[in-house]
């Protein structure tokens, strides 16, 4: 008890210091790249107004290498990770970092398993001896896979009760099938259940390899220091993992595709879309002028105004593209009564057929630049934030002069870019669509008087 309250106000104290003391321009990040002898890339950004170390770790271990049939083994492996080492227990673990105020994590994601630690300046050689070997030697008990394996699967009960969640789980599902973006990463409970603790420590050794990881660490560090400290405390695990082949693109038939999963909701929780981009694509900067325009922008997008302000549909209505390793999905969500839900998405595709057919305005264009431009030194505000930006500047080849280019990319977006971008990546004539609502009330049919454009799919 007096560990855990000395953590939390080692963490509000640090909280009070970061609100204090921003970080500095976007474009005055400078970034130092190296190589560690593992053959792991190392990124650095000395920010010295705070006694503080941020530091991630992405390792190609994310839940897109779950095998098959075992939907949930990353985020498994991964929470297993965080039980200690070889050497010590999770409680012997997790009071050595309380003592120091530190906070170590892992956590996985689509593409990429994320082990990060924050720490105090004069704690930073302890805490990244900790995390040097909660990596390279994590204890992986028996017993403490299954306690994991256990909280995991309640986990996913528990959120498999929200419509949302539901909702989110089957278009993940339609969009993608049997391929590595099929699933959620934490899985589902009967994969999870299956999982054993020798497949979560052959998981660790195949996917948790330094050659094929990115470093980022930011905050009152010198570069050549912290290289000399992961040398000598992280050599490994050593070797590379192997490419993950990018899935086949798959062909849609025209028509609106739909599964309606009966729930006895007050609200239908709405999912549609289709197939989208690769954050590698250098479509990538219109779409998001484009998005900001039509559903992204809150409410100074189409979407928000038509169906929530003007129509009074929807509380909250949005869109976006999953842009990651592999191409993600288009998805516009919003939640509506189960009595308006044919209305809401009826408005929904003429707003995706009016941005292919008309070029944006002039002030439309203006503000979508203005607020991207303007909003992204926002997103470094903290240590945890950069880290972050260097991990995706490395993963996906952005160039360390990523912060100053970017403004410049987005200023020389034209609206007959954003018309070009709609028409080819929106598909409102051949869209997937899940609605989890009172399917008695919501009686969705969007197909009208073409029924034979829409299939369906109901879940009871």
């Amino acid at each position: 008890m007096r560990a855990a309250m000395k953590r939390m106000a080692a963490a509000a104290i640090i909280a009070m210091i970061l609100v204090a003391f921003a970080a500095p321009r976007a474009s005055a990040i400078e970034i130092k790249r190296m190589q560690l002898s593992s053959g792991a890339i190392l990124l650095v950004s000395e920010q010295h107004q705070l006694p503080m170390v941020t530091m991630s770790v992405a390792f190609d271990a994310g839940s897109r290498r779950d095998p098959d049939g075992q939907a949930g083994l990353a985020a498994l492996t991964a929470g297993s990770m965080m039980e200690g080492t070889t050497a010590l227990s999770a409680a012997d673990f997790n009071e050595k970092v309380d003592f120091m105020g530190s906070s170590i994590s892992i956590g996985p994601s689509r593409d990429f398993s994320i082990a990060s630690f924050t720490s105090l300046k004069k704690y930073e050689g302890d805490t990244l001896h900790l995390f040097a070997q909660i990596i390279q030697d994590p204890g992986l008990r028996d017993a403490d896979i299954r306690r994991k394996q256990a909280e995991q699967i309640a986990d996913i009960k528990s959120s498999e009760e929200e419509p949302g969640y539901t909702a989110n789980v089957a278009f993940t599902r339609m969009i993608f099938g049997n391929t590595p973006y099929g699933h959620p990463s934490s899985g589902t409970s009967e994969a999870v259940a299956r999982i054993t603790p020798d497949e979560v420590r052959h998981f660790y050794h195949q996917y948790y390899k330094l050659g094929s990881a990115v470093i980022a660490v930011a905050g009152d560090v010198n570069a050549e220091e912290i290289k000399a400290a992961l040398e000598k405390e992280l050599p490994g695990p050593q070797g590379k993992v192997e490419p993950q082949p990018v899935p086949a693109p798959r062909e849609v038939a025209p028509g609106i595709h739909t599964q309606l999963i009966d729930r006895n909701v007050a609200q239908a929780n709405i999912y549609m879309g289709s197939d989208g981009i690769a954050r590698s694509n250098p479509d990538y900067y219109k779409l998001q002028v484009m998005n900001y325009i039509l559903g992204g922008g809150a409410f100074a997008s189409r979407l928000m105004k038509v169906v929530r302000s003007k129509a009074g549909l929807a509380y909250g209505i949005d869109s976006g593209f999953q842009a990651g390793k592999f191409p993600g999905a288009f998805i516009v969500a919003l939640q509506t009564k189960n009595v308006s839900a044919n209305e809401a998405i009826k408005l929904i595709l003429q707003q995706l057929h009016k941005i292919q057919q008309s070029p944006v305005s002039a002030a439309e264009l203006d503000s979508a630049k203005r607020y991207l431009i303007g909003s992204f030194p926002l997103k470094l505000d903290r240590q945890s934030q950069i880290v972050g930006f260097m991990l995706e500047t490395e993963i996906y080849g952005l160039g360390l002069d990523y912060a100053e280019r970017y403004p410049k990319i987005i200023m020389a977006i034209t609206a007959d870019d954003v018309q070009t971008v709609a028409k080819k990546y929106l598909h409102p004539d051949a869209i997937d669509l899940v609605a989890v609502a009172n399917q008695g009330e919501a009686k969705i049919n969007i197909a009208g008087d073409e029924p034979a454009k829409q299939t369906a799919a109901t879940n009871r």
